[in-house]
């Protein structure tokens, strides 16, 4: 995965203009608009600044633009960590149930096509 890509993807989704990403990392616009077309890298640093701009993990820059593609569902996961333990639990226990519901529907769909 190209993070020249995920790093304009990121930014267009946060409402960010280049000018806004450059501003806050202090980088001139011709370069910053070579990383973000792939025609160079960035180095270690300089992601860790594009990263802190754009307000998300280095590793979310490396990550699968699919996985990325509903930026809410990362704001999401981040926000569980913030609530009660009773809350994550009530939460985890709906997700259980959903992915048990997806498990079993599968299992039915194997063996009814192994009956046929």
């Amino acid at each position: 995965m190209e993070v020249s890509k995920n790093i304009m993807y990121v930014r267009e989704n946060k409402g960010l203009s280049q000018k806004e990403v450059i501003s806050a990392i202090g980088m001139g616009a011709t370069q910053y608009s070579r990383i973000e077309n792939g025609k160079t890298d960035p180095s270690v640093n300089t992601l860790i600044k594009i990263a802190k701009a754009l307000g998300v993990s280095m590793a979310e820059l490396f990550t699968d633009k699919d996985v990325l593609n509903d930026t809410t569902l990362m704001e999401r996961v981040a926000l569980i960590d913030s609530l009660t333990k009773d809350e994550q639990k009530t939460i985890f226990s709906i997700m259980d149930a959903f992915l048990s519901k997806r498990k079993l529907k599968s299992t039915l769909k194997n063996v009814l096509q192994d009956i046929e």
